[in-house]
């Protein structure tokens, strides 16, 4: 008796389950080509090195992120890495004093090229309801940021929505552009060689 095969191709809400579709190119018998860019690309967003620098509430919610029910590593983060020489996506969470501020600059420098930024939470990107002297306003006033995730602490959703974002910025984004002239500006406005 031949096995149904309606489990495999549906998920529990009855949607018909897709592929992520390969770049496009030309295909012929044996053989596809396609842009360099495109390849590189999609396999540089589907295997993201998360570093995560979690200092409060935020950080219990990307553990659960993590965790098994919300799965973060179906998203290609298996390896959530501590050391910022082979990771490639730094994730801050959780309110940053003016103190540690020089440790996310230097964290952040220490990554290779190249290199994302997530803000994960209200504190790491506007120093939430601590309006104060010793809390930064904001990470990005030491170390640029690409997606900002909202909330006070962000639901694992709404995390893996931001992951999601970081992924398509990495997707789309040109080999050249980490040479060119606006990024080489913008690492300069912070102070970054």
């Amino acid at each position: 008796m031949a096995r149904p095969v309606q489990y495999n191709v549906k998920n529990e809400g009855g949607k018909v389950i897709t592929m992520a579709d390969a770049p496009e190119g030309f295909q012929g018998e044996g053989f596809f080509t396609t842009k360099l860019s495109d390849v590189v690309g999609l396999a540089r967003k589907n295997s993201l090195w998360p570093l995560p620098f979690a200092t409060s509430c935020c950080g219990i919610e990307f553990m659960a992120t993590m965790a098994s029910h919300y799965d973060l590593a179906r998203f290609g983060a298996e390896r959530v890495g501590f050391s910022p020489r082979q990771c490639d996506l730094l994730m801050v969470m959780g309110t940053i004093a003016k103190k540690m501020a020089p440790v996310v600059k230097q964290v952040y420098l220490q990554m290779a090229e190249p290199r994302w930024v997530i803000a994960v939470g209200a504190c790491a990107s506007s120093g939430g309801i601590f309006d104060t002297y010793s809390v930064l306003q904001g990470i990005d006033q030491v170390v640029p940021v690409d997606v900002y995730v909202p909330g006070c602490p962000p639901r694992p959703e709404a995390i893996i929505d931001g992951f999601m974002k970081i992924q398509e910025l990495v997707g789309k984004e040109d080999l050249r552009r980490r040479n060119g002239d606006r990024y080489k500006a913008l690492l300069e406005s912070y102070g970054i060689q």
